[in-house]
């Protein structure tokens, strides 16, 4: 009795501890199967989105290549009725990422937004969630936590989109921790009663 009400006021303890990070980072896999319907491209991707809800800011970092054709643009589309299935609007700046390499079938990208600018934006986005970029904000931020936005690049063959990527949170070292140390308090209490 005495090791089970350890192990629960360990737990409580890790869940009530207060979040200190402002920043959530969400990755995704770009490929043509995963595309809506699904193409043959061989080109493939890597997408990660850092946000700051602190600052906010977005950090976008894209690796992508093999594209059967010329990229035409990239950018994040939000939010799909179902989580990781579907399709959806733009929600970043249209017609592309500012400074996204275009008309190559390779590339590398890596920029910051400043998520209080509605340039940052898609206007039909801002419009659709409340006219303005704080409302535009929450909502992506939603998108995102839900499994409902993904990274999209867009070619000359494919202008629908040849690759894309569902983006995904990265659980934080933190939760990892808290986790491992629950497993080792339930160990411990485990051992203790065979003993």
């Amino acid at each position: 009795m005495k090791y089970s009400s350890l192990v629960a006021g360990a737990l409580f303890a890790a869940v009530a501890m207060p979040a200190t990070a402002v920043e959530s980072i969400y990755t995704a896999v770009l490929s043509g199967s995963a595309e809506a319907p699904p193409n043959e491209s061989p080109g493939t991707g890597t997408a990660t989105v850092t946000i700051d809800t602190g600052d906010y800011t977005m950090r976008v970092q894209e690796t992508f290549s093999g594209l059967l054709a010329a990229n035409t643009a990239s950018h994040i589309h939000c939010c799909t009725t179902e989580p990781l299935t579907g399709t959806a609007g733009v929600a970043t700046t249209t017609p592309t990422f500012t400074g996204f390499p275009s008309g190559v079938t390779s590339g590398t990208y890596d920029h910051t937004f400043d998520l209080t600018d509605p340039s940052s934006y898609n206007s039909a986005f801002i419009t659709d969630h409340g006219g303005n970029a704080s409302g535009a904000f929450a909502a992506l931020v939603a998108g995102l936590n839900s499994g409902s936005a993904y990274a999209n690049i867009h070619s000359e063959m494919f202008p629908a989109g040849e690759i894309r990527g569902f983006l995904t949170l990265v659980p934080e070292p933190e939760t990892y921790a808290m986790l491992l140390a629950g497993l080792g308090l339930v160990s411990l209490v485990a051992r203790r009663r065979r003993v």
